[in-house]
């Protein structure tokens, strides 16, 4: 007998023997390994979407709490809720969890869990709550340090929804003008100038424009940019599932088979931006949006930027009211369930037990230890501060906490310049833009001489300037400060430069610094004004620099990062993804935040959303696109 030649695995011939029937022969090696893969893909593909569809504990999504929209108020009612200090006897009774950090990470995942009952606490060292959230007044300016423009907040999508159900529908936007971003290149002699179009058909045609001849390389730029942006949802699911199957995923190489986030994401963007074009203008308007997570091209994964081209694909918002309006309509969610955001309440470290079970804080009251308890404690500090400051030594010393440490390092220090200005938005020629001013289209030779070169002499010559204006993006400003305009300025600047005077008072540091501080400040203003004609020094009614020890001292970045641990071409391995997730190596300790997500608003919020699915034991980041279809249906119903 023989069997069917296209199917030996499942065929089986039988004959007699001594009475009894067995196989003449049973599945062959081939079809058993065969099967065995069938079977074992099969409980795989189940064992994933169990945890990635999976909701047993309680959703803060539920249902759509957005509220009628309420009068906005004025800074000083804005301070009753931002400025409450710390005393030990606001500290609320049987707390279910103390976040350390009151940046978007940890007010974000602390509304999540007061929308479902749980009584957080969120102490923050600062004098005031919000993170890069927050805004400081001086000589009468109000201004923003981290929110310039958000994406992806279109009215019904995910993000958009999310934000309106974490702020009670409170939190309004403002779109920015289109074109959002000017992108300007080379020096005043020969200065060219692209705008940045938000709209998926009005963003490539308007660069085709500027570009004849380029269109095939902006179509693949574009579409490229797409399907790696689609592919994100891996790197969530290697932090929400457990840690044994985010482990196999990457050492199967099945990470990088499945998401094409992850394909790319050892790639550079100047490696694939240079096989799309000989054009170098073209490259460089490719690139130009690198300072919004502080790597320059040659360091950065495409992976990475291709989510912040499609993250302004749709357009830009600015939060209506400025930046601090955000943890203003956050705190009363939190306080409602219980819960308490404080300030001036520096942690000094975190209590474990001799099982190595984190079980509550100490915070420094003057020269006081006040230990505060709770069953679970989530960082949003940077994983720098939490693993190196908060942990005693002898967890620190942990394999696995240095295996995570070894993975990481310190972003680029931030340099950001605070202009108060007499005259309206018109008077000024401000619109509600951004400019990217560089002195060339070389990013990669511009952003590695400047950053290596002396300090004094790269003081001289900043040749990468972030120029925005909150006041001309915020429809309240006229209303709240008549006659009156802001300009923010960013650009990179080693925490080398500024270390020696760390350990100086914050107001009162040695004149050579000053110094140091004036050269900057004096340089950048000539492009400024070359840029922005209408703009005079006898129009300068305020303007200081912060630096980055600046930025250590206000929002407790260890090296003077805006964006947390450095986000290179490492950083975006499946390897360390799987491995720096919420759940760190020391039980009920946890990671929130940009560290453990993404760089920015958004990212800093994904990692809030993929720790309170960890806690909650559900993925929120799909209960938020759910609700988001629930409110479109319903918005359907009604027209």
């Amino acid at each position: 007998m023989s069997c069917h030649s296209s199917r030996p695995y499942l065929h089986l011939i039988y004959t007699r023997e001594r009475g009894t029937e067995r196989p003449l022969y049973s599945v062959s090696p081939t079809g058993t390994m065969l099967l065995s893969v069938v079977i074992f893909c099969v409980a795989l593909v189940l064992f994933v979407l169990k945890y990635v569809f999976g909701s047993s504990g309680p959703n803060p999504f539920e249902k759509d709490t957005r509220e009628p929209v309420k009068k906005m108020v004025h800074r000083k009612e804005k301070n009753k809720v931002l400025k409450q200090g710390f005393l030990a006897s606001k500290v609320p009774e049987n707390l279910d969890a103390v976040i350390i950090g009151s940046g978007i990470g940890g007010l974000g995942l602390a509304v999540l869990m007061a929308k479902v009952g749980k009584k957080v606490l969120v102490l923050e060292q600062h004098d005031r709550s919000g993170g890069c959230c927050h805004t400081f007044t001086e000589k009468g300016f109000e201004f923003d340090v981290g929110i310039h423009y958000i994406g992806d907040l279109q009215e019904h999508k995910p993000f958009r929804c999310m934000l309106d159900n974490m702020t009670d529908g409170q939190l309004q936007w403002e779109p920015l003008d289109n074109p959002y971003d000017q992108v300007v290149l080379g020096p005043p002699e020969n200065r060219r100038r692209y705008p940045i179009y938000s709209g998926r058909t009005r963003f490539p045609e308007e660069l085709k424009k500027c570009f004849p001849g380029e269109e095939k390389a902006i179509d693949d730029y574009i579409k490229l940019c797409k399907k790696v942006g689609r592919g994100i949802w891996l790197l969530a699911m290697l932090k929400i599932c457990p840690a044994f199957l985010a482990k196999f995923l990457v050492y199967t190489g099945l990470a990088k088979r499945l998401s094409y986030f992850f394909k790319m994401a050892s790639r550079s963007l100047t490696e694939v931006v240079n096989e799309l074009t000989e054009n170098e203008d073209l490259r460089a308007v490719f690139t130009y949006i690198y300072g919004t997570y502080g790597n320059m091209p040659k360091d950065t994964s495409f992976s990475m930027h291709s989510l912040l081209v499609t993250h302004y694909l749709n357009g830009a918002w600015y939060p209506k009211g400025g930046a601090s309006e955000i943890a203003y309509h956050m705190i009363p969610i939190i306080e409602k369930a219980g819960g308490a955001v404080l300030v001036r309440a520096p942690v000094n470290r975190i209590l474990f037990n001799d099982a190595k079970e984190a079980y509550g804080v100490s915070v420094m009251k003057g020269q006081e230890e006040i230990h505060i308890r709770a069953p679970m404690v989530i960082s949003n500090a940077g994983i720098f501060n939490t693993y190196e400051k908060l942990l005693p030594k002898e967890l620190q010393a942990m394999p696995a906490i240095q295996q995570q440490l070894g993975m990481m390092k310190n972003g680029e220090g931030g340099l950001s310049i605070f202009l108060g200005l007499e005259g309206t938005k018109e008077d000024l020629g401000l619109k509600a833009d951004n400019y990217w001013i560089f002195t060339e289209n070389n990013f990669d030779e511009l952003t590695e001489t400047y950053l290596n070169g002396k300090r004094e002499e790269s003081a001289k010559s900043v040749p990468l300037l972030f120029v925005a204006s909150p006041s001309a993006k915020d429809s309240t400003w006229e209303e709240r400060s008549p006659g009156k305009s802001t300009l923010s300025l960013v650009s990179f600047a080693k925490y080398e430069w500024f270390e020696e005077w760390k350990d100086d008072k914050v107001n009162n540091r040695a004149p050579e610094y000053k110094e140091l501080k004036q050269i900057f400040i004096d340089s950048i203003l000539e492009v400024l004004m070359d840029i922005f004609p209408k703009i005079t020094r006898d129009k300068i009614e305020y303007i200081d620099a912060g630096t980055p020890i600046t930025n250590t001292h206000y929002i407790g970045a260890p090296k003077g990062e805006i964006y947390g641990a450095d986000h290179g071409i490492a950083r975006f391995s499946p390897e360390l993804n799987a491995t720096v997730r919420p759940q760190t190596p020391l039980k009920n300790l946890y990671l929130t935040g940009q560290d453990v997500f993404l760089c920015g608003f958004a990212g800093a919020l994904a990692g809030a959303l993929t720790c309170g699915s960890v806690i909650l034991n559900r993925n929120l980041h799909l209960d938020a696109i759910s609700l988001a279809k629930k409110i479109k249906y319903a918005k359907s119903k009604e027209d």
